[in-house]
This record gives structure tokens, C-alpha cells and sequence, in this order.
């Protein structure tokens, strides 16, 4: 019989303060650190004209933003549009933690578990296209506070130390024991910790899309933002994407829209909202950084099913902050995007309880940011691809919260098929195949309340799945983390 037993973050929220927490985030803004910068670039119109294009964008975000660079890159002379619903990384673009990861396929064992022939390619493909990233943000001088430290993954239950050691068994991540790994950063609640430094970047996510924006701009995309794009339809031999102002009468089309309802109504049910929250702290006094370590610039994740990412930030003054987000995964019933859900008062909170139990040198720092985002989440937790219109549009969703760096790659992808290529990319089963879509409500919430649930109690049970988890492995719409 297997013994449940709470959690290191399930004890913390039982044992820290509330009184501490509530103080911590009392005058906290409920507003994206990222986007709250002098830096963000001036608004673009809104598109008001009917207007042509070889290539139309939809979608002002990585995906997009890529999609575009990269189309110029290969033929200047392609007239180029990107129609963007809000803002230019509004969304999950500027809302994320800034990790910029080589996997294709949200970790080796998802990819696994989900496409084993070819899992050892996309790896390697993976790397590529992190190395041609870090190469593109150098060319363009793009400013983004590129970190080039990795990652540090740490247990903070025992049964994740043997995890680690596998891990780091003749692979290319340095296994730490507990002293080791408190050189790195100081905390009890690390047991050990595997270091990677070749398969992670940090970035500034919002500077990121901003200098790729701009990259765009000086190759003469144009771009229209508040241009909600309301339908597509062929005419003459071309795609006509209508605006409430405006259309854009394009001879092919990337769809770049992510998270929120696809264009391709084929689609609709491919990818659901899951809600993620972070918080980020005021700076560190030197006292307080030298309680913690953390010299090197390196990210930080933990091991559960229910994870968190931290990783350091240096501000504008060159001061020191953490951010600090994960844990919950929050689906609403409906299965919308709704920004209403961008922020959760009780999710900061638990936050600030874990933030505090792990770095309790660190009990009278003040968090300056809160927030919350919407994920694209599909079945298989990793991106999918259409080609409709006889092959005037593609479309590339699905990449649950991983995209940062997937996307550059996923924008390849879609002007490959977009030029009708056949070529190694376009033939991937992870291009031709698709996940399987989620179920309609209420069984989409009931699937993802009992998905939520059977994670938390594997965490309590040594990382033993279930038996619902194991049918879900079975389906394939498990995962692993």
C-alpha cells in the first residue's frame, strides 16, 4: 500500500503565516512586471482599409512575430501584414516567465511517451532551433537580458533525488547533492538539484517580442494592432480575413492566434485556457542575496506534478529580484479566455506561502508584481499544425506554456507548409499528427478537475501515478512533467 503524505508546498501553506503573506502582497500591483516598463514600444493603428498582402499574420505574438521574421528573412520582397486582436505581447508573449527551453516537446518524457520514433530527432531539432534563436536576438542587437546560465531542476521530496541521478546519468546535466546544490542557492527545502546549462535560456519575454517586433518593422512588415480578425474566407483564388474596420486580402495566411478560439473551426475544441499565476519580488537587499546564494543566473524548477519555476531578474537599476510563479493550473468551466481570470487572489497567496517557506531568510521581502495569463493547453502539451484552404493557411497551436522558444520552430514549420515543402520538417509525425481533441463540457471540466486532482495525489505518493492517471498515459492524453 502506498503512504500518502503531504508535500513540502502542501505543509507550507498549513505552517506560514497567512498574516505574513496577506502583508507581503498588500501593495503588491496586480499588473505584468514585464509590461510595466517605460520600454513598451508606442501603439500601432488599428487597420481601417482593405488592403493586400502575399503573407497575413494573425496573431502579434511569438508565433506571429516569428512567422513574419522569418518569411522576410527568406524573401525580402514578400509583402508582409500581422494583425494582432490587442497588443503586441499582451498576452502569453509578455505575461510569461521568460524560460526560452530547447524541447519541441515539453520534456523528454512527454516526447516519448507521445512520439517515440522520432523523439530523438526533435531533440536534437530542438537544439538547433534554440542555438538559430540566441543567433537571430544577436543579429538584431535585440536587447532581451539573455541569460545563458540554464536551469536548475531540484527535488524537493526524497523519492525525486533518484529521478535527478537518472537524469544526470551520462547526460549533459550536472548532478548536485545537497551541499552542492546549496552553493548554487541556499535553501533547506533542496534536497539536490541537476544543473543544464545547454537546453535553457532566460529572456526578458516582453523585450523579447518588442525587439523581434522591431526587427519586423525595419524589414517592412506592417502591422496593425486592436484588429481583431472575425473570419476567413476564399475569394478569386485568395484568403479575405475580415476586421470590424478592415480586410486583408492575402495569398497565404499563418494563423498565430494560440489560446484563443482558432479561425479553423476544425479546430475549436484542439486547445483549452489553463491559468497560470506569478509573482515578482521587490529587489533584494545585499544582506538578503547573500542569505540565498544564487550568483549564477540560472533558472529554477522543482520536480512536482504541480511544479513551480523561480528565476532571477536583474531590473533596470541592476538590482536583484526573483520572480516566482507555478504550481496552480487553473481551467475555468466554459473554456474561455477570459481576463477576468488573470488575476487570483487566493492562488498569490498560496504562492507567497511557498516563496516563503523555501527562502525563509527572505520573510521581509515585499512582493512588487502579481499576475496571471492564459496557457494554450492541448492533449498532447506540445504544438499541432493544420493546412486548410488547399493550402493557403496554416495554423500552429497548442503549446502549453513551453512556447517561448517552440514557437520560432513552430513558425518554420508553418511557412513550410505554407511553400508547399517536402522536406524533413513538414514530414514530422509531429506536424502530420494531431492530438486528440478535448471533450465538450461539462466532461472538459470534469476531465480536468480529475486530470488536476490524480497529479496532486501522485505528488503525495512518491510520484506513484494512479489508475486514472495511468488510463490517461493509455489514451495519450497523459503527462508527466
Amino acid at each position: 500500500m502506498t503512504i500518502s503524505t503531504p508535500t513540502f508546498f502542501e505543509n507550507a501553506e498549513k505552517t506560514i503565516d497567512p498574516a505574513l503573506c496577506a502583508a507581503a502582497l498588500r501593495d503588491t500591483k496586480r499588473a505584468v512586471y514585464w509590461l510595466d516598463s517605460p520600454l513598451r514600444p508606442g501603439i500601432h493603428e488599428p487597420l481601417r482599409d482593405r488592403i493586400e498582402a502575399d503573407l497575413l499574420v494573425v496573431g502579434g505574438g511569438y508565433t506571429g512575430l516569428w512567422t513574419a521574421l522569418q518569411a522576410k528573412e527568406r524573401n525580402p520582397e514578400t509583402t508582409m501584414v500581422i494583425l494582432e486582436a490587442g497588443w503586441i505581447a499582451s498576452e502569453a508573449s509578455g505575461r510569461n516567465g521568460g524560460f526560452c527551453e530547447a524541447s519541441l516537446v515539453h520534456g523528454e518524457s512527454n516526447g516519448e511517451a507521445h512520439l517515440p520514433k522520432e523523439n530523438a530527432r526533435l531533440t536534437e531539432l530542438g537544439i538547433e532551433n534554440l542555438a538559430e534563436l540566441v543567433q537571430t536576438i544577436e543579429r538584431y542587437g535585440i536587447d532581451c537580458d539573455l541569460y545563458r546560465e540554464g536551469a536548475l531542476a531540484v527535488a524537493t521530496e526524497p523519492h525525486q533525488d533518484s529521478w535527478l541521478r537518472e537524469e544526470s546519468d551520462g547526460g549533459d546535466a550536472l548532478y548536485l547533492d545537497r551541499e552542492d546544490t546549496s552553493k548554487m542557492i541556499k535553501s533547506e527545502a533542496f534536497i539536490s538539484g541537476s544543473w543544464s546549462r545547454g537546453d535553457t535560456v532566460l529572456v526578458n519575454p516582453a523585450k523579447l517580442a518588442w525587439g523581434l517586433l522591431a526587427a519586423c518593422e525595419g524589414l517592412g512588415v506592417r502591422i496593425f494592432e486592436q484588429s481583431k480578425v472575425t473570419g476567413i474566407e476564399e475569394a478569386e483564388g485568395s484568403i479575405v480575413a475580415k476586421t470590424a474596420t478592415g480586410q486583408v486580402l492575402a495569398s497565404r495566411v499563418a494563423l498565430a492566434t494560440n489560446v484563443f478560439p482558432s479561425l479553423l473551426k476544425r479546430n475549436a475544441l484542439m486547445t483549452v485556457p489553463v491559468y497560470d499565476y506569478v509573482l515578482v519580488t521587490e529587489p533584494l537587499t545585499a544582506a538578503q542575496r547573500a542569505a540565498i546564494g544564487w550568483e549564477t543566473l540560472h533558472g529554477l524548477v522543482d520536480l512536482n506534478n504541480r511544479f513551480h519555476y523561480s528565476r532571477p531578474i536583474l531590473d533596470e537599476n541592476g538590482d536583484f529580484r526573483i520572480l516566482y510563479g507555478g504550481f496552480d493550473a487553473i481551467y475555468r468551466f466554459g473554456g474561455k479566455v477570459n481576463p477576468e481570470f488573470y488575476d487570483n487572489e487566493s492562488t498569490y497567496r498560496k504562492l507567497a506561502a511557498h516563496f516563503f517557506a523555501t527562502f525563509p531568510d527572505l520573510r521581509d521581502l515585499k512582493f512588487s508584481h502579481a499576475w496571471g495569463g492564459a496557457i494554450d493547453s492541448c492533449s498532447r502539451f506540445f504544438s499541432f499544425f493544420d493546412l486548410a484552404y488547399g493550402g493557403k493557411v496554416a495554423s500552429c497551436a497548442g503549446f502549453t506554456g513551453l512556447g517561448v522558444g517552440a514557437s520560432r520552430f513552430g513558425a518554420k514549420v508553418m511557412l513550410d507548409l505554407l511553400e508547399g515543402k517536402d522536406n524533413e520538417l513538414t514530414n514530422l509525425q509531429m506536424v502530420t499528427k494531431k492530438p486528440l481533441p478535448f471533450p465538450p463540457e461539462p466532461a472538459a471540466w470534469l476531465g480536468v478537475k480529475l486530470m488536476t486532482g490524480a497529479l496532486a495525489r501522485a505528488d503525495r505518493r512518491a510520484g506513484q501515478r494512479g489508475l486514472f492517471l495511468k488510463t490517461m498515459d493509455a489514451v495519450g492524453m497523459g503527462f508527466d512533467s
